[in-house]
């Protein structure tokens, strides 16, 4: 049986990337700070662990690789957004949302690299049409997926040699926290949740995209109408994408 360790395990999308491998007879491991409501059993593996927390995530990818025969793919799935100005956020708040949505995968892609070479697995990142292009009010957001990006795109020549794939999917809107916008103070929130989103998917429609990608190897997966067609703007026209999305999500024209 193969293994996908999956950050971010207890959120929406987490969730509905770990029913779809298991459905195909995957075991899956999900790590996440909170596992209420992750029940243990023959496919999966709930791990409670604060991945901004470097020694706690080392401990606990060194458990799992000791537990699974394999570890076939890693999925880099945690995240946070931020909205809000760039006048109204401080540094702390900045370097947070860089803490959960870089260097966690960042750790976390460290301490499982030997385990992923061994199988020839791969590395599966999940980041945001905002890691290829701007979004308004989601500055730290933004930077942080763009990092994300930077980061796995140059993975990727480094771990091909030992047959490992470095994969990026790039979600739209995805509606996993719809009507669950609680922020705190500096506007971080969970993912999926903003208001001011355009043409939201569903958590399983969204896997589903992702996974399809995953089966046909694609370097880079866009998700969803508006990531493909954000993608196809940012390389056509810079500058149109900037005005749509200000139309759009700023309602500034």
């Amino acid at each position: 049986m193969k293994t996908a360790v999956i950050s971010g395990g207890n959120g929406g999308l987490g969730r509905a990337l770990a029913a779809a491998l298991e459905a195909k007879g995957w075991h899956c491991v999900l790590m996440d700070v909170n596992i209420d409501g992750l029940d243990p059993g023959e496919t999966r593996t709930p791990v409670q662990v604060d991945l901004t927390d470097a020694a706690a995530l080392r401990q606990a990818a060194a458990k799992v690789i000791t537990a699974r025969p394999s570890i076939d793919m890693v999925i880099y799935n945690a995240g946070v957004s931020q909205i809000g100005p760039f006048a109204g956020t401080d540094e702390a708040s900045h370097r947070r949302v860089f803490e959960i949505n870089y260097f966690a995968a960042v750790g976390m892609a460290r301490a499982f690299l030997s385990a992923v070479r061994q199988c020839g697995g791969t590395h599966l990142a999940i980041s945001s049409v905002a890691g290829f292009a701007p979004l308004h009010n989601r500055t730290a957001y933004a930077a942080s997926k763009h990092a994300l990006e930077g980061f796995f795109g140059s993975l990727r020549s480094e771990e091909a040699p030992f047959g490992v794939r470095t994969l990026i999917a790039a979600p739209s809107f995805v509606a996993t926290n719809i009507g669950n916008d609680k922020r705190s103070g500096d506007g971080i929130m969970r993912p999926g949740a903003a208001a001011d989103g355009v043409d939201y998917m569903l958590p399983d429609d969204a896997a589903a995209v992702i996974l399809r990608g995953v089966e046909k190897g694609r370097e880079f997966i866009p998700v969803g109408r508006v990531a493909r067609l954000a993608s196809w703007m940012m390389r056509a026209s810079p500058r149109f994408y900037q005005w749509a999305m200000r139309r759009n999500i700023s309602g500034q024209h």
